[in-house]
């Protein structure tokens, strides 16, 4: 979840003009990474090998 602080950083990072559009997308992969982080330091991870399995599966 995005905080006011991280959401002002984002906000004074960006030009003068900019559209909403610009910030939605740079405020989702904010939050898609900070989520990645949590996740990963909680373990919620799957390994390199398993993925692979995975993605050999998708095309089957």
């Amino acid at each position: 979840m995005l905080t006011k602080a991280v959401l002002k950083q984002q906000i004074d990072s960006f030009p003068e003009q900019f559209s909403i559009d610009q910030l939605v997308e740079r405020l989702i992969l904010i939050e898609k990474i900070e989520t990645g982080n949590i996740q990963s330091e909680n373990g919620e991870i799957i390994s390199e090998s398993d993925l692979n399995k995975e993605i050999v599966k998708w095309f089957k």
